[in-house]
């Protein structure tokens, strides 16, 4: 049986000159609300923009931190998300869901 070796993927090694590929990411991890998937999704961003260092001297967040909170097990307090987003250029917004459909009866 032949055997062979794998490595873990990350998908900023993919995203580096992909700003189309970060947001199509960024919205999927968004409309999943999976605060794991969500968190995971930030961090292949960030990490594909330059990487944890150059965040935690932006937004001034320890890079231990960082890593802890954007992990694929991570879940970041909004206090630590927003200054995050901010320094990768983007911003936080909600809009109107469409109704659920027991939800629209009540």
């Amino acid at each position: 049986m032949d055997t062979f070796e794998t490595r873990p993927f990350d998908a900023a090694e993919y995203l580096k000159d992909d700003e189309e590929g970060q947001l199509y990411l960024l919205r999927d991890a968004m409309e999943s609300g999976e605060a794991a998937y969500i968190a995971h999704a930030v961090g292949a961003v960030a990490r594909s923009r330059g990487g944890l260092s150059q965040l935690e001297r932006a937004t001034g967040i320890k890079r231990q931190t960082l890593n802890k909170a954007l992990s694929n097990k991570g879940n970041p307090t909004l206090e630590t998300l927003i200054p995050i987003l901010k320094a990768l250029g983007l911003k936080l917004t909600v809009e109107q869901a469409p109704a659920e459909p027991e939800l629209a009866d009540a």
